[in-house]
């Protein structure tokens, strides 16, 4: 990635900048640290007729999301007040996705701290049409214009869930066409290529989970993906025990016949290890095996790492209990391990999940250690700086890159 050199004054809660175009030059994904951004947060008065949604505020104290970003960075006409108030009695303000400022902020800090891009979640059942369409292709707009300003890569991510039978070709194929012939994304200049051709990804085949589409749907969507325009490079989002059909995968062979179709294969590490000792069995025990049926189909292997977890208050709204900090951070340390495993084992490419992602506490963006009182719980950085985590993801860059070494012991900042 190249990009000509920024000035940004930050002050009196005003953001001023003088951007300067550039052009990326997102030609592959080796060597790369992208992230999953999933810019589905909206809030009441943002315009796009959505509520507070993935906030999920109410007059309770309740909300959805176990991390509280840090927005003393924001503009006054990026913020909207919560219900939730802070231990001194002052309103709390969150961000919402729609607001082009505060997407460009957020590839701003990719800028700053050397992150190759991201992948643009967009889930599936969203795009049927109506306001959650016009959000999520606001959102898209956001981040086609910031990656172009700040010289960071992204793609297209498509998440599966939640659709039903047949909806894969009614649903993600049009939207597909919409995208790349209507609005032609994959005509920016820092869309993602990788083997000469812009990456798209589906996220949620082979799960165990009770999808209601099928194994065939998924490898036709694939095959369309492939051939469709002009053909694109397919990256598949599977579970982590996709190669010996085990754990959260179908027990069902089938499954290695549909990913013959793709070319890049990214097993979903999120929750799938809780520790360090369990990160370094886990990822030993898989990462060989992955690695090598890939090379022998001539695909590329994307490895995914992650910061920590936590989802108390999404699963006490949905009336269930879960404890905050589930999978620790350890002050980067776990985030950490993990990229070192990967790294020691060959990685040549990294997915991190993900970049603002507070729901389900695996955000690596600004958050803050300063959060709401009342009936809600948060995780925090446990004191460290709120850029703690987009510094060590561009350190993780460095070690991937051959620019430093891969070491056990967290570096010193």
């Amino acid at each position: 990635m190249t990009s000509l050199p920024r000035i940004t004054l930050i002050g009196l809660g005003l953001f001023l900048s003088q951007v300067v175009p550039v052009q990326a030059d997102p030609v592959g994904l080796d060597g790369t640290v992208m992230c999953g951004y999933q810019g589905w947060f909206a809030t009441e008065g943002d315009g796009m007729k959505r509520g507070w949604q993935h906030y999920g505020f109410n007059q309770e104290g309740r909300c959805h999301i176990d991390l509280w970003p840090d927005v003393s960075e924001y503009g006054s006409d990026e913020l909207f007040t919560t219900p939730l108030k802070f231990a001194d009695g002052s309103a709390a303000r969150v961000f919402s996705s729609a607001n082009a400022k505060t997407v460009h902020r957020h590839f701003e800090w990719m800028r700053e701290h050397q992150i190759d891009g991201v992948f643009l979640q967009r889930f599936a059942t969203v795009t049927r049409g109506g306001s959650s369409l016009a959000f999520v292709d606001q959102v898209m707009a956001n981040v086609r214009d910031a990656a172009r300003e700040t010289g960071r890569a992204w793609a297209v991510m498509y998440d599966l869930s939640g659709l039903k039978k047949g909806e894969i070709e009614s649903i993600v194929m049009p939207d597909w066409r919409r995208l790349r012939d209507e609005l032609k994304i994959t005509a920016d200049p820092t869309y993602q290529h990788h083997t000469g051709k812009p990456v798209v990804a589906v996220w949620g085949i082979g799960f165990n989970d009770d999808r209601a589409y099928t194994l065939d749907e998924s490898a036709a969507l694939l095959r369309f993906l492939k051939t469709e325009l002009g053909g694109a490079t397919v990256m598949a989002g599977v579970p982590f025990g996709w190669r010996e059909l085990n754990r959260d995968a179908v027990n069902d062979p089938h499954l290695h016949e549909v990913l013959a179709e793709a070319d890049i294969i990214s097993p979903w590490a999120v929750g799938r290890y809780g520790t360090v000792k369990g990160a370094t069995h886990d990822i030993g025990k898989v990462h060989s095996g992955d690695a090598a049926w890939c090379q022998e189909r001539g695909k590329s292997y994307l490895p995914v790492i992650f910061p920590g977890f936590s989802w108390h208050n999404l699963m006490q709204a949905r009336g269930q209990e879960a404890r905050v900090n589930a999978i620790p951070r350890l002050k980067g340390q776990f985030y950490w391990h993990q990229a070192m495993e990967r790294l020691r084992a060959g990685s040549k490419m990294l997915y991190v999940a993900m970049f603002d992602e507070m729901d389900e506490g695996t955000a690596i963006f600004k958050c803050s250690n300063t959060t709401p009182v009342g009936g809600a719980q948060f995780a925090t950085y446990e004191g460290l700086p709120s850029d703690h985590y987009l510094w060590l993801t561009g350190q993780i860059r460095q070690v991937l890159r051959g620019e430093s070494t891969v070491t056990s012991s967290l570096p010193s900042r």
